[in-house]
């Protein structure tokens, strides 16, 4: 059809003959049309609606689903009243705001939800996405231009993109897993750690020698927290984490960690319990706080301070300080260590332990030190994993404190311990590890950072956990050690006055290499199986362990997964399979049916059979071809234990003591 060279709204061609010279053939198109004809002959993909973006900005704030209260609150007269978005998060940027308060003024910093590359005109209040709130609280600031972003309580997916971005160090892995570095410290660093001694904790906290608790004034801490709190205020963002720790919901502990570090939050998400999201909208204030500014170094000109590294607990404050080290296992330890002094308050243990439960409902403890086998026997896949490492036991039974596993890396093989190698995806932190720089694929023997390679992932990660991570009183309590020294039978039955004994001792052996090539045993000694984190007397844990294990009927153990037959070096190593059989046999009860003689040296019971252990490794004696060799061992082995034990035969546990006395009698006779 000719074009009349008139606009009549349709699509119009012009003959070859009399197109532009440059385009002869091609007929042109005539594009102008109403918006109503334009709308009728678009088709849209799979006959949606039109496109509702106005801009691309528009379309990428369309992408993402504002989160919205699930629970509302009730009013001063018991009526349920809807509380606003934008309401709940003001409340919580206060309680942020009075955490990051200076101690020398009246309120907290200015601060504004949500991540500063990403928000335009905080200060007009505007929503950006769900996590952003731009309307700053009404108070103060420490510098009135300054605001400080929170990033409040991210998701998995969020932290992975702000490490990503900012921290160097931070890549994705091949199985999904984010794999960052703690900087200079891959390890804790318990000569920097410190507890505030004041008039409550002098007589409440295990001071002095063996204790892992080192004094600092409250002074000292205040000058550590505002250095901690100026750098935090300082950055343009500080991620938040409120979570929970006890999976007991009667017993557990609000808790919140200020972070400088996606790296950080991600961790503590994956360790600490994570809130529902009735549960946030209803936190409130924390029980304890921690404040860590990891990457930025204590004064060293401070009392008390030995490096530029101060870890520091300050109780009657419920406050703890982060200095100088990014190592991360320094808040979960730190946590451990509020809740051995917290739970005892409430006549409830807190246990350095793994912790399993069969499908009958039998609970079992395993206390041990590394290398002793905790985390191998604990993981059963014909049991339910409540927790790998911390626990309680109250009136109500037991509960794991945290959410998740904090596994070491190093040698880990799909074949060894599946379960963790198959929890290592996206969410889980690795630290410190190496791998391929295009395949991303993790070599998991190499050392070249640190040997204390680690993988933090949520408990849920594991097929066979047991969630909520709570059950009853326990049947079984299992001591593991690992006596290279080969004189301790694979198995004992321990009386109560035993078990306090060898709780409080936390024995095992390490093989260590002399210059000459030469290896012999080192017995390793670590209170309650943890001493680097409890804050009371050993005594005062092992008393409550005999105490509930007395009410509840529960029964003590000491395994010996180390040498039979000799020392190292010339005995053997216990098969593994045999200790599985003898963790079998307990579980299952047929072990309190056995027939039991006594040792010397130590007093032990040991039983004459067990299904599928050989009778003639039960007793050390009988594997030792050198009869002397094993006596002299023995006697040796033992010194070493009354030798540990010098300094808690002087403690009198609440003034009672025939404890004491009973606690020492049951250690071995020389």
């Amino acid at each position: 059809m000719a074009n009349d060279g008139k606009d009549n709204g349709e699509f119009s061609f012009v003959s070859g003959g009399e197109a532009e010279t440059g385009r002869r053939g091609l007929p042109k198109i005539h594009t102008e049309r109403t918006a109503a004809e334009t709308e009728r002959d678009i088709c849209h993909d799979d006959s949606t609606t039109p496109m509702r973006a106005r801009t691309l900005e528009h379309l990428h704030s369309l992408q993402k689903k504002r989160s919205t209260p699930t629970t509302p609150l009730t009013d001063a007269h018991g009526v349920f009243s809807p509380v606003s978005e934008a309401e709940r998060q003001k409340q919580q940027l206060k309680s942020i705001s009075a955490s990051l308060a200076s101690l020398t003024r009246e309120t907290g910093p200015k601060i504004v939800r949500g991540d500063p590359e990403k928000k335009a005109e905080a200060h007009t209040g505007t929503v950006l996405d769900h996590h952003h709130f731009g309307e700053p609280i009404l108070n103060l600031s420490d510098s009135a231009l300054k605001f400080t972003h929170i990033l409040y309580n991210l998701s998995p997916a969020e932290l992975y993109e702000q490490a990503i971005k900012v921290e160097k160090g931070s890549f994705i892995t091949a199985t999904g897993a984010l794999a960052t570095l703690s900087g200079a410290k891959t390890g804790r660093s318990p000569r920097d750690k410190r507890v505030v001694k004041d008039e409550t904790t002098e007589d409440e906290l295990w001071w002095g020698k063996g204790s892992p608790n080192i004094e600092m004034d409250e002074h000292t801490f205040l000058i550590n927290r505002e250095r901690a709190v100026d750098y935090l205020n300082s950055l343009d963002k500080v991620f938040v984490n409120d979570q929970f720790l006890n999976w007991d919901p009667e017993h557990r502990i609000k808790v919140r960690i200020v972070s400088a570090r996606a790296y950080h939050s991600l961790f503590m998400h994956n360790m600490c319990i994570r809130p529902t999201a009735e549960e946030l909208e209803d936190f409130g204030t924390p029980d304890f706080t921690i404040y860590n500014a990891g990457q930025f170094p204590c004064n060293r000109y401070t009392h008390y301070m030995t490096s530029s590294t101060s870890i520091d607990m300050n109780l009657a404050r419920k406050e703890m300080v982060i200095l100088g080290t990014q190592y991360a296992g320094e808040m979960k330890k730190g946590l451990f260590s509020l809740m051995h002094y917290l739970m005892p308050k409430r006549q409830i243990l807190s246990l350095h332990s793994g912790c399993n439960m069969g499908k009958n409902g039998d609970v079992a403890l395993f206390f041990g030190l590394s290398g002793t086998g905790k985390t191998t026997l604990s993981t059963d896949h014909n049991r339910y994993l409540i927790g790998d490492d911390e626990h309680c036991w109250s009136d109500n039974g037991v509960s794991n404190i945290e959410g998740g596993c904090y596994a070491k890396c190093i040698d880990l093989s799909r074949e060894k311990e599946p379960d963790i190698w198959n929890a290592i995806k996206f969410g889980t932190v690795l630290e410190n590890v190496v791998f391929d720089e295009h395949t991303r694929e993790v070599d998991y023997s190499e050392k070249s950072v640190t040997e204390n390679t680690r993988a933090a992932y949520p408990i849920e990660y594991i097929p066979n956990a047991k969630i909520p991570c709570v059950g009853p009183h326990p049947k079984n309590v299992i001591l593991l050690a690992c006596d290279a020294f080969g004189v301790l039978p694979p198995v004992s039955k321990l009386s109560l006055a035993q078990t306090m004994y060898h709780f409080i001792s936390g024995y095992t052996a390490l093989v260590a290499g002399t210059e000459d090539g030469v290896k012999e045993p080192t017995a390793t000694f670590s209170a309650c199986f943890g001493a680097a984190f409890i804050m009371l007397h050993p005594s005062r844990y092992a008393a409550m362990l005999a105490e509930k294990m007395k009410k509840h009927g529960a029964t003590g153990w000491l395994v010996n997964t180390g040498w039979s037959g000799g020392s190292y070096g010339s005995g053997n190593r216990i098969k593994l399979a045999y200790t599985r059989k003898i963790i079998d046999a307990i579980h299952s009860g047929a072990l309190l049916e056995a027939n039991y003689t006594k040792t010397e040296v130590f007093g032990l019971e040991i039983p004459d059979a067990i299904e599928g252990v050989p009778a003639e490794i039960l007793d050390p004696v009988n594997t030792w071809s050198n009869k002397d060799g094993h006596k002299e061992t023995l006697l040796k082995l033992g010194g070493l234990f009354k030798k540990n034990y010098e300094g808690i035969h002087a403690y009198q546990v609440q003034r009672d003591s025939k404890l004491a006395e009973e606690i020492l009698a049951a250690g071995p006779t020389l």
